[in-house]
């Protein structure tokens, strides 16, 4: 989910947020070294301090401690409080060798004879002591020596708060400070890159990013971009230009071949119509001449009757195929009907065998428009009789039910080149020839949401149209 989300996400805004999480790490870092050498600094200094004051007590109470002179060792403790040192001690007391109290700057807290281990907690030498967060104080315990002997102990407690203080104040200069910087530097990277992007933007938006076709860039808007970006917006103009004579050669493509599907036709038509009408003159001229035999003007009129009815069937099917306002009929049974009458003079005309299979659910066959599916059909059939041959067979099936339309053309052809392939297929631009409005049907069948698949199967050649179902107003 996130990273759907960043993928989602605008570059530019995506290049912000990289932008202030790199600087929130190298903050982190800085700030990181920046309190680690200032705790280094408070350590040393702390420890300076330290062993000054521990020095100069350890030296000026030794002795004392050697005579248990309780009022001296006392005096001494409370002249090292007043000093300069001693606004930072908050306790000091002194052991005899013991181990029990002989003196302390508290004696509340630390009466004479007390036991000096429980003062103890947390106490370390002076050499290690160090500045901890959430304690506000240290205690250091150091051995009191006279000539190397030791005589006692001294434990002092200093007050280091003002330390910790300084700490969390340079953290907050530092969180405060590297907020601004983040800011300041997401909000930069995010307008240059956009300035940056904006030429890629004014692309993007000439594309069709909004549902609409690619549009060629203005010249004033190359005029403002960056001029190493105005040698790609040019060639994006050239190539809308070259994608426009692409669709106009495709039209035009597409016209010839329907032209030749119609040429085709009929010729084919042109046979189908000649036969019926040597015979229909035929039978008038028997009436003439049997006028006065009723068996055989009545078998003529028979002749007569059938013959027209077929020319009747013929013309109804090429006006149906080429009316103009046909782009809002409904499919029907009587299409496929009539398909078959404008296909069967193409294929006696070469001898072929015709198999027509034809069971469409008629509440999914009204879901479709006429014209294209009759186009498509008719074309795809042309393309078989043709790859066919004499005394080829060719096959048709037509089967709608809930889930669409599916058309079937079969022909026990050669099979299709890769010229044809690519033509019916592809949306690879072609030149004119190698199949009969094949690339008319691809054009056709994309308009109508459909698939179009090719097999091959033994010595039969198979073209599959799928057609989903559509709403009627559609």
């Amino acid at each position: 989910m996130i990273r759907k989300a960043w993928r989602e996400c605008p570059v530019t805004l995506r290049v912000a947020i990289a932008t202030g999480a790199l600087m929130v790490l190298l903050g982190l870092i800085a700030s990181q070294q920046v309190l680690s050498t200032l705790s280094s600094l408070q350590n040393e200094r702390l420890r300076e301090v330290a062993q000054s004051h521990v020095g100069g007590l350890k030296v000026a109470l030794g002795s004392f401690v050697l005579h248990r002179d309780v009022w001296e060792v006392y005096d001494a403790l409370d002249r090292a409080g007043s000093e300069g040192a001693g606004a930072r001690i908050l306790f000091s007391a002194v052991a005899d060798d013991r181990g029990r109290v002989l003196a302390s700057s508290d004696p509340a807290r630390a009466p004479i004879d007390f036991e000096f281990e429980a003062l103890l907690n947390d106490a370390v030498p002076v050499q290690e002591v160090t500045a901890s967060e959430g304690r506000n104080s240290v205690r250091i315990v150091e051995p009191l020596l006279v000539q190397g002997r030791e005589v006692g102990s001294l434990l002092t407690e200093l007050d280091v708060s003002d330390l910790l203080a300084q700490r969390r104040s340079t953290s907050l200069a530092l969180l405060a400070a590297n907020s601004v910087a983040t800011l300041l530097l997401a909000l930069a990277g995010y307008w240059i890159v956009a300035r940056l992007l904006r030429p890629v933007e004014l692309l993007t938006s000439q594309m069709g990013a909004s549902g609409v076709a690619p549009q060629q860039i203005p010249a004033e808007d190359i005029a403002k971009t960056d001029p190493a970006f105005a040698p790609l917006l040019h060639n994006f103009n050239s190539m809308i230009d070259a994608i426009d004579a692409q669709r106009e050669a495709e039209r035009r493509l597409a016209d010839r071949e329907r032209f030749v599907s119609l040429g085709r036709l009929s010729s084919s038509l042109a046979h189908e119509i000649n036969n019926p009408l040597g015979g229909l003159l035929n039978a008038t001229d028997t009436i003439r001449t049997y006028s006065d035999r009723p068996d055989v003007v009545r078998s003529s009129v028979d002749i007569l009757d059938r013959g027209l009815k077929h020319l009747r069937d013929v013309s109804r099917a090429i006006l149906e195929e080429n009316r103009r306002d046909r782009s809002n009929a409904r499919l029907s049974f009587e299409d496929f009907d009539d398909l078959k009458v404008l296909f069967e003079p193409e294929a006696n005309r070469h001898g072929q065998q015709l198999d027509w299979n034809v069971d469409p659910e008629r509440s999914t066959a009204s879901a479709f428009p006429s014209a294209p599916i009759r186009q498509i059909a008719l074309n795809l059939l042309l393309n078989a009789s043709s790859a066919a041959g004499k005394g080829g067979h060719v096959g048709f099936a037509a089967h709608a039910n809930a889930n669409g339309l599916d058309l079937k053309v079969t022909d026990n052809g050669p099979g299709f080149s890769e010229h044809a392939r690519q033509r019916l297929l592809s949306e690879t631009p072609v030149e004119p020839g190698g199949g009969v409005g094949l690339r008319l049907v691809r054009e056709l069948v994309s308009e109508l949401g459909g698939e179009i698949a090719l097999e091959r199967s033994g010595d039969l050649t198979n073209i599959l149209v799928h057609l989903p179902k559509r709403a009627p107003d559609q």
